[in-house]
């Protein structure tokens, strides 16, 4: 019987953890299709200690896609990409953020790999979060 119980304990907390995931995701979509014209296709977040650590797929536009067929434009695009995520989140977006995951937002990196049209970004808060 006690197996039985853990065993749900488990799976509730494991499905508890999995809608805040998917609510700091929706938080994500929604911040970079206003700053960008277009969400992410894909998004994968996973709680770590303090950390949110976010995959995301699929994030250029078409035109990104087209300026990206050239060195200069890769460059380009990879440099408005991070540096508009680094600059603009920690200021118009981090109420939203700071709010949901009830933890102040201390720092946030974030890289894109635009030939692979895979982004990375490290959301560092105040407090744990993996265990609230």
């Amino acid at each position: 019987m006690m197996e039985i119980v853990t065993r749900i304990l488990v799976d509730l907390g494991e499905r508890c953890d999995m809608r805040k995931e998917t609510g700091f995701n929706e938080i994500i979509r929604k911040v970079r299709k206003e700053l960008f014209g277009k969400g992410p296709e894909r998004i994968h977040t996973t709680f770590v200690d303090n950390m949110a650590i976010t995959m995301l797929y699929g994030n250029l536009t078409p035109s990104e896609k087209f300026l990206a067929q050239e060195v200069a434009g890769r460059e380009m695009v990879h440099a408005a990409r991070t540096k508009m995520v680094q600059k603009i989140y920690p200021v118009q977006f981090n109420k939203e953020l700071e709010e949901y995951m009830d933890s102040r937002l201390l720092h946030l990196f974030s890289d894109i790999k635009v030939e692979e049209d895979i982004a990375i970004s490290v959301f560092v808060f105040e407090d744990n979060i993996a265990v609230k």
